[in-house]
């Protein structure tokens, strides 16, 4: 009998309020710990991947530093633990606690919500992105000059009108039949699955996207535009960043 197929259940995908949930630990390897399911977000799409704690009910534990895509197991995700680490207790079957870390997803959601945002005040393609606990940015292809402050107070306006924020899936077939939905020149949504993920914000933006973000553009909270980059001759650079930086997460 063929074994079935090692996967990770990527519970952050329907609900990326989880901060914690019991897991299975399917494999350990050079790559990181490999679970059943997970709530840590994988780098990907510009966002950085989630860090935490792995933990057993008798206290043992893991912190994580990084999560990635498993490059040689697809379908899974590795949790990435930190160098010193002692892996010695993990084995397949092992149930753990595996809690993200807070502040940083909270970052995450509110910057890439934040782009998104940005994307509906600046319509041009994307060509480059990072959204990290810091900051974020956003290569927009175009040769137009932008302007900070008219940029900045766009972003208040729309975090001030409090416009509801979900995601939902639709078919490849609908993703082809609009074309225009998709603002990245750089990441492409994912093929092969038969359907794809879209982010909606409401009356202000809709485009395929696998991360997390908050719930209303009014928990976005104070963002600004702290730098704008003419990187080339069609590329403008803007870089995002909290308003209240005594908050941000380390």
């Amino acid at each position: 009998m063929t074994a079935a197929p090692m996967t990770t259940d990527e519970l952050f995908r329907d609900d990326a309020t989880l901060l914690q949930c019991t897991a299975t630990v399917l494999a350990v390897d050079d790559a990181g710990i490999v679970l059943d399911r997970t709530v840590f977000y994988p780098l990907g799409g510009g966002q950085a991947g989630d860090a935490g704690r792995l933990q057993a009910d008798d206290g043992r534990s893991v912190a994580i530093v990084d999560t990635r895509k498993h490059k040689e197991r697809p379908g899974t995700i590795a949790h990435v633990p930190a160098p010193d680490a002692d892996l010695s207790w993990l084995r397949p079957g092992q149930r753990v606690t595996a809690q993200i870390d807070a502040a940083r997803r909270a970052a995450h959601a509110r910057f890439h919500t934040a782009t998104h945002l940005l994307c509906a005040l600046v319509p041009h393609p994307v060509d480059g992105c990072s959204i990290t606990a810091g900051y974020a940015r956003l290569d927009f292809h175009m040769s137009e000059p932008l302007d900070k402050d008219t940029l900045t107070t766009g972003i208040a306006r729309l975090v001030a009108e409090a416009h509801p924020v979900r995601h939902r899936w639709i078919s490849e077939d609908e993703l082809d039949a609009n074309p225009g939905l998709v603002r990245s020149m750089s990441v492409q949504p994912p093929r092969g699955l038969g359907r794809v993920r879209v982010l909606e914000i409401e009356g202000v933006d809709l485009q395929p996207c696998g991360g997390t973000h908050v719930a209303n553009t009014a928990d976005v909270g104070p963002v600004i535009v702290t730098k704008i980059e003419k990187k080339s001759a069609m590329t403008r650079r803007v870089v995002l960043g909290f308003a209240e930086p005594a908050a941000r997460p380390g």
